[in-house]
């Protein structure tokens, strides 16, 4: 399986720089959107609505339309050189050509209103369409600059919270672990050795989490680790069902996101069951949504409270873990994805079903295999 290192450093590099991607058709679309409100709060201001003239909106909208539409075009080809380059060298020269651009415009829509007679030069209306540009270019560089500090402290936020999602399923489960080492030693030594290099991966491969998303392929590799030692726990109780076939190996998915899940489902539906149950994975990736479902049984009462005398009195309420790890993932989906992104916890007949549902991106360049 290749290994993507490469290809995400550069994808943040890119996403530190505060300007947008203008090629995106929904960042050009809200910058349209917004020069044609402020050409129309202008025109409002110059005359009222007594005196409102639309031919001269007309003129004002072609003029800032072609100047915001071209300042779009250049930012959009120079944003991966200047997102190399230091953020005031970068800003600045972003301002420079804005203000060149607003300059070439007013000359040209000069010659243009003069048709076939010489031009007759306006300097002053030149020097006020450059001046006008100046401070609206600023204001909107100081917003987009305020909005991308915004999302560092996001993304700061997130990686504590994955900090702390990890250091509360570390202890469990490696207690856990260490039982069912303990308890192989005796009776396969072979198969004590092989969970103790599957831990050392499934932890060495945790710690290495530092980004917010990783590939799902990375995140389904977790989770077998994870299931297979607690299938050595569990014996035949705990059975499998994945069906992910359907969900690109590229696509990027929150990290330590699915194997909270699937700790919860074996620890609160097959963990108090007897005879055990059977854990469905289910997931679907479609027009650029991937919606993840997680099933367990729903143990009754009795057996739920015999199955979990002993470990609350080591860890702690099920409950108040179940409700920390699903918080967690909430509020980091909300804080990437917004409205976007569902997580959805619900009681189906005799099942526990857990929806996970979020717009996923492809990883661009990644293996796939």
């Amino acid at each position: 399986m290749a290994q993507p290192a490469e290809l995400p450093n550069r994808i943040d590099q890119e996403d530190d720089f505060f300007l947008p991607d203008f090629c995106n058709v929904q960042a050009l679309l809200r910058l349209v959107i917004v020069a044609e409100l402020l050409v129309l709060v202008w025109e409002l201001g110059l005359g009222g609505l007594q005196y409102f003239d639309w031919y001269h909106l007309g003129l004002s909208s072609f003029f800032v339309q072609w100047l915001v539409l071209l300042s779009a075009a250049m930012l959009c080809r120079l944003r991966r050189p200047l997102g190399q380059l230091p953020l005031v060298w970068g800003a600045g020269i972003c301002y420079l050509l804005i203000l060149l651009l607003t300059l070439l415009c007013s000359v040209l829509a000069q010659v243009l209103m003069s048709f076939d007679i010489s031009p007759v030069w306006d300097v002053w209306q030149i020097i006020r369409n450059v001046l006008i540009g100046a401070v609206m270019a600023g204001i909107a560089l100081r917003y987009l600059f305020l909005q991308q500090q915004l999302r560092q402290q996001q993304q700061a936020e997130l990686r504590s919270r994955l900090e702390a999602l990890q250091a509360r399923i570390r202890p469990h489960f490696l207690f856990n672990s260490m039982n069912i080492i303990a308890s192989l030693i005796a009776v396969d030594p072979d198969k004590a050795e092989r969970v103790v290099e599957d831990l050392s991966e499934l932890f060495r491969a945790s710690l290495r989490v530092k980004r917010t998303e990783v590939l799902f392929q990375d995140e389904l590799a977790l989770c077998q680790k994870y299931t297979g030692i607690e299938q050595l726990r569990l014996g035949e109780r705990l059975r499998l069902e994945w069906q992910l076939g359907a969900i690109p190996a590229n696509v990027k998915i929150p990290s330590l996101t699915l194997q909270p899940l699937l700790e919860n489902a074996i620890y609160h539906g097959i963990q108090p069951l007897p005879q055990g149950g059977v854990v469905k994975v289910q997931g679907v990736y479609e027009a650029g949504q991937c919606v993840i479902t997680i099933s367990n049984p729903i143990p009754s009462p009795q057996n739920f409270s015999m199955g979990h005398t002993q470990n609350v009195s080591n860890s702690g309420s099920p409950t108040e873990g179940n409700r920390v790890a699903v918080d967690n993932i909430r509020r980091r989906l909300q804080a990437l994805y917004g409205d976007k992104s569902l997580l959805r916890l619900q009681a189906v007949g005799d099942s526990y079903v857990t929806t996970l549902s979020y717009p996923a991106q492809i990883a661009e360049g990644a293996s796939s295999a």
